[in-house]
C-alpha cells in the first residue's frame, strides 16, 4: 500500500512592523475591526494626543501608538512624532499559551498563536500571564462570549486561504509587512543599517532573536523596527515570563513556610 508522506511543516508566518514609515492613518485599526467584525470602541478625546484608542484589548487588535517627543526647552518647531502599530507579539515562548489550563490556547501550522473560543472558559489565567499586557478578556457584545479571551489571530482564517491579514493589506505605506519569519528579519536588517547610514542612531529592531527581548519569550513573530528606546513605546525592555518570578517568589513562601514548619516542630517537641 503506498502511503502519502505527511505535507512539510509551513514556514513561520508574522508581521515585521517597521515604524519609520508609520503616519498613523489608522488604516489598519479600520481594516482589523471590519474584517474581524470587532465592536467600535467609542471616542474618547484625552486631550494631549491624536490615540483614542489607548492600547490593546478584547475588541481592539490592532493599536496606533502616538507619541510625541520634544527636547528641552526647545520650540513647537523641535518636536516630533513617533507613530507604531501594536498587535500581539505571537510570541516563540507564548506566556499565554503555556497558562492555559484547557488548552484553548494552541500554536498553528503558521507558528502563530490562536485562542480558540469554543473550548476557552474564560478563566482569565492568559491575561497576567502576557508579559506585553496583550491578551484580554471581553464582555458580552454581539458575537463576543462574556469573559472570554480574545487577540489577533494573525487573520488565520485568511492565512488558510493564502490571504494576506488584513491589516498589512491595507497600510498604505508598507509600515506593516507579512511573510515569513526568517524572510521578514533579513529585510529588517537591512532597513536598520539603512537607517543607521541616514543618521537615525536610535534606531534598533525590537523581537529579533538576537534581542536581548528575547531572553524568556523567545523571538517575537511579530517585530518592530523602533526609532527610539523600546519603552518609549510601552514596550518592556526585557520581557519576563511570570512563572520565573511566580517561581522565585513561591520559593521564598516555601522557605518560610518550611521555617515556621520546624519552629513549630521543635515547641512542640519541647512541650512533649
Amino acid at each position: 500500500m503506498n502511503v502519502e508522506p505527511p505535507p512539510p511543516p509551513k514556514k513561520a508566518r508574522g508581521f515585521f512592523t517597521d515604524t519609520s514609515l508609520c503616519i498613523g492613518c489608522k488604516a489598519c485599526e479600520v481594516a482589523c475591526k471590519q474584517w474581524n467584525q470587532l465592536p467600535a470602541d467609542g471616542f474618547a478625546m484625552t486631550g494631549n494626543s491624536y490615540d483614542n484608542t489607548g492600547t490593546l484589548g478584547a475588541t481592539t487588535w490592532r493599536h496606533v501608538q502616538f507619541v510625541e517627543q520634544a527636547k528641552a526647552n526647545s520650540s513647537r518647531q523641535d518636536q516630533r512624532w513617533l507613530m507604531m502599530s501594536d498587535v500581539c507579539k505571537h510570541c516563540a515562548n507564548a506566556a499565554c499559551l503555556e497558562a492555559c489550563p484547557t488548552g484553548a490556547l494552541i500554536r498553528t501550522e503558521f507558528d502563530t498563536v490562536y485562542v480558540q473560543q469554543d473550548i476557552c472558559n474564560g478563566c482569565g489565567f492568559c491575561v497576567p500571564a502576557c508579559p506585553f499586557g496583550v491578551i484580554d478578556r471581553a464582555p458580552k457584545h454581539g458575537q463576543f462570549e462574556a469573559g472570554t479571551a480574545h487577540k489577533c489571530t494573525l487573520c488565520y482564517d485568511r492565512l488558510k486561504d493564502d490571504m494576506t491579514p488584513a491589516c498589512a493589506k491595507s497600510c498604505p505605506t508598507a509600515s506593516i509587512q507579512f511573510g515569513d519569519v526568517e524572510e521578514l528579519q533579513q529585510r529588517a536588517r537591512h532597513r536598520l543599517a539603512e537607517l543607521k547610514a541616514r543618521g537615525e542612531a536610535k534606531a534598533e529592531l525590537y523581537g529579533m532573536p538576537e534581542g536581548k527581548e528575547a531572553t524568556e519569550v523567545g523571538q517575537l513573530h511579530a517585530f518592530f523596527l523602533l526609532l527610539d528606546k523600546p519603552q518609549t513605546y510601552n514596550l518592556p525592555e526585557v520581557p519576563r515570563l511570570p512563572r520565573k518570578t511566580m517561581g522565585q517568589r513561591y520559593g521564598w513562601s516555601a522557605a518560610v513556610g518550611l521555617g515556621f514548619a520546624l519552629v513549630g516542630a521543635l515547641v512542640f517537641g519541647r512541650r512533649q
